[in-house]
């Protein structure tokens, strides 16, 4: 295989895990980032490897939830009034991929694209020499009411057809698997094959460390834009310096329209899902796994490093202040399903996780370049599908059919 010079732009986990499958098959890759390794999404994410979440976010269920959901401000889904006319165009499509025909595509897709991300993904982790770094405790959501369990039941069903190995438990099973859990939890769904890394930001920066012994390399700079000379495709920095290369990737998550539309007709309906946490002390309360409390959006994460409370969604762009009320919200609702649970002590967070309206993300290359490929959209699942995203980059620039299917996901198909 000839060796291409091969820029990546972005250095979230999807970036390091593309320039790791690069580097790996002998690419010459740098990776450019204004802000550094794993220092924005990737730095304080839920730390799920959630290879069953094979539900997209834009479904019959939740057109039915959204117009109770968004009549409060904090929550499971929520948009801010003064977005809303920028973020017509996404809920339009939003609307059209929730269609059942739409739907039942984006499962398959999905299904299909969590596969090849789960052994992908051990696999990178294996000749990383990471593999300590994940933890197999399996996830555990939970049910306040029947009515909720029945109505989860559609969702589980689609797991199950997808091979998906899920058990139902109550009573002295619920309790042995989270102690400590408030009465209030009629009900759970154990979800063995669900992983966890014990802390996403050090994950993605030992990801990185794998593909710097295979050569790749890191500069920390600002992108300002895209260009094409004589000899291929370039990129222009802020200081007005240029990089060229044979290929170019852009991974540059919630910020990527922002770096192709100057360059493309193609206009991308890419929006934010502004995720927030808290992070408690490791002695705030002694979690087995990661806890799941859909009905709310939100989870609670196990760290080496500390107690991880977050989640929901908020579309609201890049641009308007954090309302860090979201992130206490979720806190208080945390303490009153563990009691126990001491919530002093933490470092709130938000992060923008990019967003397409079906959930899939987008690879393919620009119509008007096909040295500049595509690689990001991956919503709330960009540590879990990134070994996945990196391995069709590698077959796009290689010329190999791509592993899965993944014309659901070409850039063009809004």
């Amino acid at each position: 295989m000839s060796t291409n010079r091969i820029i990546i732009v972005g250095a979230g986990v999807v970036g390091i895990a593309t320039a790791a499958q690069l580097a790996e098959a002998g690419h010459k890759v740098t990776v450019i980032d204004r802000s550094g390794l794993a220092q924005e999404t990737s730095k304080g994410n839920a730390a799920a490897l959630a290879f069953s979440d094979i539900m997209p976010l834009a479904s019959p269920k939740i057109l039915r939830k959204a117009p109770k959901w968004l009549l409060d401000p904090l929550g499971p889904l929520t948009i801010r009034p003064s977005y809303l006319p920028r973020l017509a165009p996404w809920l339009w499509q939003f609307w059209k991929a929730s269609l059942p025909a739409r739907y039942q595509a984006s499962i398959a897709t999905q299904t299909a694209l969590m596969r090849l991300a789960e052994s992908e993904m051990m696999a990178l982790v294996d000749r990383a020499g990471i593999a300590g770094m994940v933890r197999h405790d399996g996830s555990l959501e939970l049910y306040e009411s029947e009515a909720e369990f029945d109505a989860a039941a559609s969702g589980w069903r689609q797991r199950e057809q997808a091979g998906i190995a899920f058990e139902h438990v109550r009573g002295s099973r619920l309790a042995e698997l989270q102690p400590g859990l408030s009465s209030r939890f009629v009900a759970g769904t154990f979800v063995p094959g669900w992983k966890t890394v014990s802390e996403p930001q050090a994950f993605a920066q030992a990801l990185w460390a794998h593909a710097e012994r295979n050569g790749a390399v890191f500069e920390k700079a600002e992108v300002a834009g895209l260009e094409h000379s004589e000899k291929g495709p370039l990129i222009r920095l802020a200081d007005s310096t240029t990089h060229e290369a044979d290929r170019i990737v852009i991974c540059a998550g919630a910020w990527s329209t922002r770096l192709i539309n100057p360059v493309t007709r193609l206009r991308i309906p890419l929006d934010t899902e502004r995720g927030y946490n808290t992070t408690l002390p490791r002695d705030a309360f002694d979690l087995k796994r990661q806890l799941i409390f859909g009905n709310h959006g939100f989870v609670i994460t196990p760290l080496e490093t500390g107690l991880r409370v977050g989640g929901a969604v908020e579309l609201g762009g890049l641009d308007l202040p954090p309302n860090y009320a979201r992130s206490k919200s979720m806190l208080e609702k945390a303490a009153t399903f563990l009691p126990g649970l001491k919530t002093g002590g933490g470092t709130e967070w938000m992060g923008f996780r990019p967003s397409i309206p079906d959930s899939l993300p987008v690879i393919g290359t620009l119509p008007e370049d096909p040295s500049i490929l595509l690689a990001f959209g991956n919503g709330h699942l960009g540590l879990t599908q990134s070994a996945a995203m990196g391995r069709l980059v590698a077959d796009l620039l290689s010329h190999r059919t791509p592993s899965i299917d993944i014309s659901a996901c070409r850039p063009d198909r809004f």
